[in-house]
């Protein structure tokens, strides 16, 4: 089984190219998936981030409300380290499990999609890191139109993350996002082809 890591800023195409990878054949792990389950409520972790942030991130089922918690530590670096450092090993803990689950089920290339791949220093569960490569203002565009975000928030956001450039130097793989559709799944499907073949899950 391989593992690729596919990782990049935001609104830089990682899940575009998932997308196209899972068409491909591979199995695709979401960390953001996994940072929901991760946040359940009531669970350690969920205590862990209420105590804190405080309840008034949540919401009235007493689930965290991401965009609110969001608020807060992309605001303050201090804040987003102290989130981090509660998130990202349980976080890595149930990747891995499910990574090895998938190779149990027979999955012959898994994606895990982590924006926070190198950040988190989860680099240890994959075999490859990919990383979707965009320009800031491509970037910021698909945030307004497909996120929702302000301007303000975008920046806060890539500000808080490894530059593109800084996560291409841990890259195996850097698909440059600036094209059309078209020319990206191309670019997917020519890299998978030369590195599975016609491998596909079991």
């Amino acid at each position: 089984m391989r593992v690729i890591g596919l990782t990049g800023g935001i609104c830089s195409g990682k899940s575009t190219i998932a997308q196209f990878l899972a068409q491909m054949g591979a199995a695709v792990v979401d960390a953001d998936e996994i940072g929901h389950e991760a946040y359940g409520p009531h669970c350690e972790t969920w205590q862990q981030v209420i105590d804190a942030f405080g309840k008034q991130i949540l919401t009235n089922g007493d689930e965290i409300d991401r965009k609110k918690l969001g608020e807060v530590v992309f605001k303050d670096p201090e804040a987003l380290k102290r989130l981090n450092g509660i998130m990202h090993p349980g976080m890595h803990r149930v990747a891995e499990k499910r990574i090895e689950k998938l190779k149990r089920d027979g999955a012959k290339v898994v994606v895990l999609e982590a924006p926070l791949l190198v950040e988190a220093n989860w680099l240890d569960l994959v075999d490859e890191v990919w990383v979707a490569k965009a320009s800031d203002s491509n970037a910021m565009r698909r945030c307004a139109e497909r996120s929702g975000l302000s301007e303000a928030q975008a920046r806060s956001r890539m500000a808080s993350q490894l530059s593109p450039d800084e996560k291409a130097k841990h890259a195996d793989v850097v698909i440059d996002t600036n094209v059309s559709l078209a020319e990206v799944e191309a670019k997917v499907k020519e890299l998978w082809e030369e590195r599975f073949g016609k491998r596909r899950r079991a």
